[in-house]
């Protein structure tokens, strides 16, 4: 039975979901105007003993070796090597400075052989103290390793080779190393989903299958030629199957003229399987008529509108006909491609991280860099009641997804690790996600638990201003069916610097999208299937690195449901039409008192304006571009200063009823109800989901407006303010009867001097920001 909500909400106590500013000790303060100073500028230095291991020599054999380092409570060991003679580890052990309990380090080479036959495992040993490790620091080289002798009851019984030194988290060898606090408390095969790592997405293509006809097909009944046959295309591409339209034929040649388009990835590791089906009468299922395959490799890679060349495939069918096996020949006309021209979606267009097509050749010139330094994170609640916090992050921008390493049993990790990225657009998003690493103690049970989100955040680049260091504490907030929960806070470095200002300032004028997806645009259908083939592409080669990062977290960072119904944000959308509206309606309200006289003074002012202005027209628009013009100088001195971060009122996160939550996080499809309610619900989801999107891209486009002199991308308002003073000069001298002249010649201009890509000014109204990034 249906669970039943009372209409009443008793809001729950609010949390501080503010913003703050925080002071890190980070050497990066000083503005950079050539990209990035030096590596590990924008966190907090951490200082490592770091020891490595490299080989033995002069052991006595036959032993099976392996080397034990002691400092403290810590004790760390290498793999044994059973009856090696050429005894070679190269492995670094590393140590967090500030919780050695010890002044020296004791390293003893054991033999696993005799301490199972009679105890007595002890080869060697060496001993140095911590104050002798010299200390490096990038970019000095790598100190070189030395033989050290290993002595037991002061008899020489060999050599160890390896290097010691005092690091910090800028060490090359820190991402692979084997760190102490996380290997003291996770043990076997889980310690290497600990480390950090940075993944490269592979290169995704677009795959059109464009189906034109098929000859010479040997149907099932050929001599019933009365009834029309139903034909289809079915292209397979791995676990993806799809089809074409259904075309009715009573001949042997039939045509449909359709593309069926897939996601791709290099390397192709798969084949295109195209097959000509005949739909069975009276019967469920299809007759296979023929078939081919087609290697992707020997596929055409097109950057340009230009449609492919058409080719016929054979298509084969083998039957056995009394005794014999038989094979039909057929064929099929398709136009086959891979379009390099697109930007392949896998993110939300509200969020992109990335506009370039896949085409290197179209690449632009990158503008900058990003910065990010994770420094750590504070109040970290645990996912369960039981669990302790093992905790990571992700952030991703562009192809390229970083993750940090794991702090196991800490509600307050500290991270202190910097990451760099090429910026070719600064209209794009950046997005840093926390996890809890559920596979740590069940990495040897098949199907464990997955990697739950903590929380995430969302930062645009073109609110930042160029080489600010923004350190800021963001609160890591999310919906849940019980409602809005703050899981912690994330301490965040972050600075966009720029190197070339004038291609950055160039970019507000060109299209969004690379200008295939205007030439040859895809429907939205197409468009929003297509991004859930990149998603679960991504998510597929990227759970196959070492540590894997698992399908859970690439949807979320990618907001793989973003789409799904939500009566909350319907609400959302409409309140943000409702403020966008605001100002149109306060104008209404503001002239209806002029023309009551509530206030006569004003009313008399706007007559003696309204009768300079029919008499002197020409100053209409410099007035007006002038104003503009004020309007951005003046809210320069009130621009805002902090980042966007999530807003728990727009969210309506403490107002939404908790039966409104129950279908919010109800899966989809619903189980909530029986059979029959079930369609009519989840069709009624589907419809609401399409009218939400587009309540929300109604609200962002005013937000947009309400943006250009709001200062929140402050290149954009430098832009458009300081054109709107030089039309203002411009239409200050141009004769006011010229200017509408112009302006219908302009509209009703032919269609030869028309151009298929956005003018500028869409362009430019398209990079400005909205308040999609900012509520839940």
């Amino acid at each position: 039975m249906m669970a039943h909500y009372k209409t009443t909400n008793t809001q729950r106590p609010r949390e501080d979901l503010s913003l703050k500013e925080t002071s890190p000790k980070i050497t990066g303060r000083a503005a950079s105007t050539t990209g990035p100073m030096t590596a590990f500028n924008l966190v907090e230095q951490m200082q490592f003993l770091y020891v490595r291991v490299v080989k033995a020599r002069g052991l006595p054999q036959p032993c099976d070796p392996y080397v034990e380092l002691k400092i403290g409570n810590y004790k760390g060991t290498t793999k044994h090597l059973e009856k090696n003679p050429y005894s070679e580890w190269n492995l670094v052990f590393s140590f967090n400075r500030e919780r050695i309990q010890n002044t020296s380090v004791e390293i003893l080479v054991k033999d696993k052989a005799l301490a199972v036959e009679d105890g007595h495992e002890v080869i060697g040993r060496f001993a140095f103290n911590v104050s002798d490790a010299p200390t490096r620091v990038p970019p000095d080289s790598p100190l070189a390793p030395q033989w050290y002798r290993l002595m037991d009851q002061n008899k020489i019984k060999g050599e160890l080779m390896l290097a010691f030194w005092i690091g910090t988290q800028a060490d090359e060898v820190f991402p692979d190393a084997w760190h102490a606090d996380t290997a003291s408390v996770i043990s076997g095969y889980g310690v290497s989903d600990t480390r950090s790592k940075v993944y490269i997405s592979p290169r995704i293509w677009y795959l059109r299958v464009n189906a034109i006809e098929a000859q010479d097909l040997q149907v099932r009944d050929k001599n019933n030629r009365g009834q029309p046959v139903e034909i289809f295309v079915k292209a397979t591409l791995g676990r993806l199957v799809l089809r074409s339209k259904v075309s009715q034929t009573k001949t042997t040649n039939v045509a449909w003229n359709q593309d069926i388009m897939f996601v791709v990835a290099e390397p192709f590791e798969e084949d295109l399987v195209v097959t000509v089906e005949e739909n069975l009468i009276n019967k469920e299922g299809s007759f296979t008529l023929g078939r081919c395959e087609i290697p992707l490799k020997n596929v055409e890679k097109r950057n340009t509108g230009s449609a492919a060349a058409a080719k016929w495939h054979d298509l084969w069918r083998t039957e056995v006909v009394e005794n014999k096996e038989v094979r039909f020949a057929s064929k099929i006309q398709m136009r086959i491609s891979l379009d390099g021209g697109y930007h392949v979606l896998d993110e939300p267009a509200h969020s992109l991280s990335d506009l370039r097509p896949t085409a290197k050749i179209l690449w632009k010139p990158t503008i900058g860099n990003l910065e990010l330094g994770i420094l750590s994170a504070s109040g970290l609640q645990p996912m369960k009641p039981e669990n302790c916090v093992n905790a990571y992050c992700v952030a991703k921008y562009g192809p390229k997804w970083v993750r940090t390493r794991t702090i196991v049993d800490s509600c307050d990790p500290k991270w202190n690790e910097q990451y760099t990225w090429d910026v070719y657009d600064p209209c794009t998003v950046i997005t840093i996600a926390v996890f809890q690493n559920g596979y740590l103690h069940s990495w040897d049970k098949p199907g464990g638990p997955m990697d739950l989100p903590i929380g995430k955040v969302k930062i645009r680049l073109s609110t930042l201003v160029i080489d600010k260091i923004y350190t800021n504490s963001h609160p890591l907030v999310v919906m849940q069916p019980s409602g809005v929960k703050k899981m912690g806070e994330i301490q965040l470095a972050v600075r966009f610097s720029c190197t070339n200002k004038m291609n950055m300032l160039l970019t507000y004028g060109r299209p969004l999208l690379p200008k295939m997806h205007y030439l040859v645009p895809l429907s939205k259908d197409q468009i929003s299937m297509l991004s859930e083939q990149a998603a679960y592409t991504l998510a597929l080669r990227l759970s196959r690195a070492e540590p894997p990062l698992r399908k859970e977290v690439v949807d979320y960072v990618l907001d793989v449901k973003t789409n799904l119904w939500s009566l909350r944000k319907a609400k959302v959308n409409f309140d943000r039409i409702v403020k966008v509206m605001d100002g149109f309606f306060g104008v209404v309200k503001w002239f209806d008192g002029i023309c009551k006289w509530t206030n006569p003074f004003s009313t008399v002012l706007v007559l003696i304006i309204f009768c300079v202005v029919v008499i002197y027209p020409g100053l209409i628009l410099p007035a007006l571009f002038f104003y503009f013009s004020k309007e951005g100088i003046w809210n320069f001195w009130k621009r805002p200063k902090k980042i966007l971060h999530i807003d728990a009122d727009l969210s309506h996160a403490y107002t939404a009823l908790p039966d409104v939550l129950d279908e919010e996080f109800d899966p989809f499809p619903t189980r909530r109800t029986e059979e029959v309610l079930r369609r009519r619900y989840d069709r009624l989801r589907s419809m609401a989901g399409s009218i939400q999107t587009l309540l929300g891209d109604i609200a962002a486009q005013g937000e947009r407006v309400q943006s250009i002199l709001s200062w929140r991308d402050p290149r954009a308002t430098a832009i458009f303010t300081s054109l709107c003073i030089i039309a203002g000069i411009i239409f200050w001298y141009v004769p006011f009867q010229c200017i509408p002249l112009l302006a219908g010649m302009y509209v009703l201009r032919h269609p030869w001097l028309r151009d298929q890509l956005p003018p500028y000014h869409y362009n430019f109204f398209r990079r400005m920001p909205a308040k999609t990034d900012i509520f839940l």
